[in-house]
């Protein structure tokens, strides 16, 4: 059984590029071999250096294709 430490483990190099734009990635928790991933946008978040959601999902499921079959549910800043 996968691990929030195992994902965030993966991401991370993908987490801190988005440090670099004011922006944090998160892993929520794993249920049902999903795992939920949160963006959240910090006090001097560039606002134009965060693409758009449906650009970022592929981004990240090809970061995590070490875990096949593990489904992404992310959860934008805007989301909120």
């Amino acid at each position: 059984m996968l691990s929030t430490q195992q994902i965030q483990a993966q991401l991370e190099g993908f987490r801190e590029s988005l440090i670099a734009d004011g922006y944090d990635l998160t892993v929520d928790a794993i249920t049902d071999n999903t795992a939920h991933l949160r963006i959240s946008a910090g006090p001097d978040a560039c606002a134009e250096c965060l693409v758009p959601k449906r650009m970022m999902q592929p981004m990240i499921e090809a970061e995590l294709a070490d875990f096949p079959g593990l489904k992404i549910e992310l959860a934008y800043p805007a989301d909120a």
